[in-house]
């Protein structure tokens, strides 16, 4: 759909309709041979399973002074729905323990539907595995956040990950399993 009646004063001096996009419409004016602008769009969010656990309540609340050991995983998984839509995981566990007791563990998998339209293929992975939950982070960071506050603790503030460290890691560990085990 395109706007008309935005009008201009032409070098004649008489008003001349132009046509400007919609702010919702891709404009298509790439100059590269016609091909499409590549485009991540975020097309929903959901929480799929979470959990937390405070298996020493009401005695863990009480506990103060000593600083827990926490350790926190992080997944990322991504399927294709369709050839544009991607559903991507981001799964993000805390255990916090304190002599060995586990105070409390929060598992959180958080999702994403994403239309990745106009990359070349070998863009395709990167955008899933390091934009994509990029984009997620500071949602499942809240969700883990307000968990743990609302499980009686102070609120867990993850710091930012790096995304793209992770996905260099995960495809050198993937090369090296390729060069042990050849298929």
């Amino acid at each position: 759909m395109l706007a008309k009646r935005e009008f201009s004063k032409a070098a004649s001096g008489r008003q001349q309709d132009k046509e400007f996009p919609m702010a919702n419409e891709p404009e298509n004016k790439s100059g590269n041979g016609g091909q499409q602008q590549p485009t991540l769009n975020v097309l929903a969010q959901y929480i799929k399973d979470l959990s937390f656990e405070n298996p020493g309540a009401p005695g863990s609340l009480q506990q103060a002074g000593q600083n827990p050991n926490i350790n926190i995983n992080v997944n990322v998984n991504a399927n294709g729905l369709s050839e544009t839509d991607f559903d991507v995981h981001l799964t993000l566990s805390a255990k916090a323990e304190v002599s060995g007791k586990v105070l409390f563990n929060i598992e959180l998998d958080y999702g994403g539907v994403f239309r990745i339209a106009g990359f070349p293929q070998e863009h395709v992975l990167p955008v899933l595995f390091i934009e994509c939950p990029r984009l997620l982070f500071p949602f499942a960071r809240q969700v883990i956040a307000d968990a743990s506050r609302n499980g009686g603790f102070p609120p867990l503030l993850l710091e930012p990950i790096d995304f793209a460290a992770m996905f260099q890691q995960k495809i050198a560990e993937e090369q090296t399993k390729a060069k042990v085990n050849p298929v």
